[in-house]
């Protein structure tokens, strides 16, 4: 197992906690919805080995705390704390880094390619939840009013519960989608870390009952401060396309028809190139790291 370095990162209006492991070309992992630097571990234990593996709790989030009161986040936001975050690794226009986001991470890591192209080689988008780019697009806009409505009159539940209803993922983990970040505040009953992986038999250790705590807290946030603004913003696609980062759309083979995959698909589309499919459904990279980390070397060595 790969040493961990722990560090924080002053950025405006917030403080970042992140993790450092292993050696080789910087590689980060944006994470999304509830998830923490935690997410990734054993995603990052696989890539340790040939890359100086990154993560880190987003702002507002965890360990990663705002300097006032919760507000609305913005992407644009969250792509300069992962511009700032790069730099701090020491990451140049020289020595540019890989990066890879699930889900809003993906998203973020879009925002980041667009306006900061010379800090990224190779970004992995894995099913943003940019329902802007979908067909049914005005559904969604609907969709998410009503959640932020629920979430105002009657809290963080009633808002999770119209999301994930209206997302049906079916055995999917869309930590930006509801049923994922219902699925992790129970992880006790379920059995489960977070993106699918199993979790511990008995009685948690208290490691994991810190990050169930940690995620539970989280999902607050993420249904009232993050939802809402984050399914509104649309990215920069004429400045991807000329863009010298190379941008991979991808998916997971078992997410067929979900909205995040399409949202991937409609990505490539956009982009002129060919989407990548990865094991198992939106949160493959918990369930299957090893598979997961496999075909995301095999992706960034192209």
């Amino acid at each position: 197992m790969q040493a961990t370095r722990t560090n924080t990162l002053r950025v405006p209006g917030a403080e970042l906690y992140f993790e450092v492991r292993g050696s080789g070309p910087v590689l980060l992992l944006i994470c999304g919805g509830v998830y923490d630097a935690a997410g990734y571990a054993g995603l990052a234990e696989q890539l340790a080995d040939r890359y100086t593996v990154v993560t880190y709790d987003r702002r507002g989030n965890s360990r990663s705390p705002l300097d006032g009161a919760p507000e609305h986040q913005r992407i644009e936001v969250h792509g300069d704390d992962a511009h700032r975050l790069l730099s701090a690794v020491g990451v140049t226009a020289d020595r540019p880094a890989h990066v890879f986001g699930n889900s809003s991470g993906a998203t973020i890591g879009l925002e980041l390619a667009a306006r900061h192209p010379e800090q990224v080689n190779t970004l992995v988008a894995h099913e943003p939840p940019l329902f802007e780019l979908l067909s049914d697009r005005d559904h969604w806009r609907t969709v998410i009013r009503d959640v932020e409505d629920a979430f105002l009159k009657e809290g963080a539940g009633p808002a999770m519960q119209i999301l994930g209803a209206e997302l049906r993922m079916s055995g999917g983990k869309p930590e930006d989608g509801g049923e994922q970040a219902v699925e992790d505040a129970a992880v006790q009953e379920q059995g489960r870390l977070p993106g699918g992986g199993p979790g511990p038999q008995g009685q948690p250790d208290p490691e994991t009952m810190e990050l169930m705590a940690r995620l539970a807290k989280n999902m607050e946030f993420f249904i009232g401060y993050e939802v809402p603004p984050f399914n509104k913003y649309g990215p920069d696609i004429a400045a991807l396309q000329v863009s010298s980062v190379r941008v991979v759309a991808a998916m997971g083979d078992a997410s067929e028809g979900e909205p995040p995959h399409r949202a991937a698909c409609a990505v490539a589309e956009r982009l002129g190139t060919q989407p990548v499919m990865f094991p198992g459904d939106h949160g493959g990279f918990g369930a299957q790291p090893d598979a997961f980390a496999a075909k995301l070397h095999e992706v960034l060595s192209r």
